[in-house]
């Protein structure tokens, strides 16, 4: 199957060039991208955002910690435009389970993307709280797994099995850290994942023989020494 590339950003002039590309067929942003992006109103960055990406699906994060807020945020977010999907945090910061406002907001039909997704067992919660008709992605967070030592690929395989019988449903490899990962992700069947734009433009350069790369890795090194001006 194929995987879609989301590109992960919340830069103007970034999502202005990776729009263009058609490998690129969506975007995620979060609070943190934003606030690196230099938004300092919510709201008015991300309708600038969304008059460059017009088309293509975003997601958009509620930043709420209380259910009752998360919803009411959800619920202005998803009045932004007809491609703009809410992103929902699986729990809150005092490890609630948000399975309150995933349920609301997709009984009103709003198109979710619920984030901070790590086990299969979490995957298995949001799936008894939704529908089977409105649109739910669900984020499960590989990167941030392997860098504890933990393999997150058991959770992926449980996590699409799980979801295979919600055709509304979508599993998105998050926290990229190469571009392996893509090619990971499409072996397992994720119908998503979410990458920033540095490992894109890596994955546009796949199919390089061994033999190019040895040869283009001698010459760095070669350059750099002469750079340097080094003597032995």
């Amino acid at each position: 199957m194929r995987t879609k590339i989301f590109c992960d950003i919340a830069d103007l002039n970034l999502i202005r060039k990776f729009n263009k590309k058609k490998i690129v067929r969506g975007f995620t942003t979060n609070p943190s991208l934003m606030r690196k992006a230099g938004a300092k109103d919510y709201k008015a960055y991300s309708i600038k955002i969304l008059k460059i990406c017009k088309n293509k699906p975003i997601s958009f994060e509620v930043f709420a910690d209380e259910h009752i807020a998360m919803i009411a945020q959800g619920l202005k977010i998803s009045n932004w435009g007809k491609n703009v999907y809410v992103k929902v945090p699986i729990v809150n910061s005092k490890n609630k389970f948000t399975g309150r406002v995933i349920k609301e907001l997709n009984n009103r039909n709003i198109k979710l993307n619920v984030t901070a997704v790590y086990t299969a067992k979490q995957t298995k919660k949001i799936l008894k709280v939704i529908n089977k008709k409105t649109k739910v992605i669900i984020s499960i967070f590989a990167g941030r797994a392997a860098d504890t030592g933990k393999n997150p690929i058991p959770e992926f395989v449980k996590s699409i099995q799980l979801a295979k019988k919600y055709k509304n449903v979508e599993i998105l490899w998050a926290s990229v850290r190469e571009p392996y990962n893509y090619l990971q992700a499409k072996l397992l069947g994720c119908q998503i994942i979410t990458v920033p734009p540095s490992i894109i433009e890596k994955i546009e350069k796949f199919g390089k023989s061994y033999e190019n790369l040895t040869k283009e890795t001698v010459k760095a090194f070669l350059s750099d020494s002469k750079k340097s001006k080094f003597k032995i």
